[in-house]
């Protein structure tokens, strides 16, 4: 590490690749976080951009009170939420099911007029082999970036909606989603960000359209908008800007929604998957 990043005594990291994603070993999450301790978390999630603790042991209750530890909860609107616990989004594939729950390149609440700050993902029951996500590092992908380009975009706003994703039409075609997603109606979530934000904490740059929500550059067409949105959607997935998670049951994650995007692979077909999911809001982007 440089001097200017952050450095760590009371937690010990295991990187996953070098531009997103640690593991952090020795932490109880069913335990009271120290105030120090707790610092240095929140230093490495704002560093790596998604953070993960294995082998944790979490009630309902414990799950929603670590989330708290970083923000108030969002009640998401769409997914089946745990008996119980409304603010606990089931996350699930049954094996008799053929579509997932993330299965493609997103940020999770982009539409949102004030997105999420992040999403804390705990694994209650995962399949044998497959299931892991992929994470993408938006610092790294913009960093990247030509200096034309980087000019270009920085004057760039993007709009954003949740209608098309979860809106009634695209209900009808969502397959067996059907009874995992829900609340059609409630799919009128429309906002517009800029292409490239300065990151509320960690104050660095990074790109901010994603392939599951964003719909074009705001005073452009679809049509217009779509080339340079396909260059950049390809070019922020590079392998280099990358890293894999395997799942196992206990395995928590907690991914940032305003610097990286996540995929949720679709390979365990004929298993059960069962995460629960804690969004936590946010503040507004700029």
């Amino acid at each position: 590490m440089s001097d200017r990043e952050p450095r760590f005594n009371r937690i010990h990291l295991e990187p996953l690749s070098p531009h997103v994603g640690v593991e952090i070993a020795g932490v109880d999450l069913a335990q009271p976080i120290e105030a120090e301790t707790l610092d240095e978390i929140r230093q490495a999630f704002g560093r790596f951009g998604v953070i993960f603790f294995r082998d944790q042991q979490l009630t309902p209750d414990q799950h929603v009170g670590v989330a708290e530890r970083f923000g108030p909860i969002n009640i998401n609107r769409f997914f089946s939420a745990v008996p119980g616990y409304p603010m606990i989004a089931e996350v699930r594939k049954e094996p008799e099911q053929t579509r997932n729950i993330g299965g493609g390149w997103h940020t999770d609440h982009s539409y949102d007029t004030v997105p999420a700050l992040g999403s804390m993902l705990y694994a209650r029951q995962v399949p044998l082999t497959g299931g892991d996500t992929l994470f993408a590092s938006m610092y790294a992908a913009y960093d990247a970036l030509s200096v034309g380009l980087k000019k270009t975009l920085e004057g760039l706003r993007a709009c954003h909606s949740s209608r098309h994703v979860f809106g009634a039409e695209a209900m009808v075609q969502r397959g067996d989603l059907a009874g995992r997603h829900g609340n059609a109606e409630l799919a009128t979530q429309d906002a517009i960000h800029p292409v490239v934000i300065s990151h509320p904490e960690t104050g660095c740059k990074a790109l901010y359209v994603n392939p599951g929500f964003t719909l074009r550059f705001e005073g452009w067409t679809v049509e217009e908008s779509r080339p340079l949105l396909d260059y950049l959607y390809q070019h922020a997935v590079r392998p280099e800007f990358t890293c894999r998670f395997r799942w196992r049951a206990g395995s928590l994650a907690l991914w940032d929604n305003r610097s990286t995007w996540h995929f949720a692979l679709n390979d365990y077909h004929g298993e059960r998957r069962l995460m629960h999911r804690v969004t936590i809001e946010g503040s507004p982007l700029h």
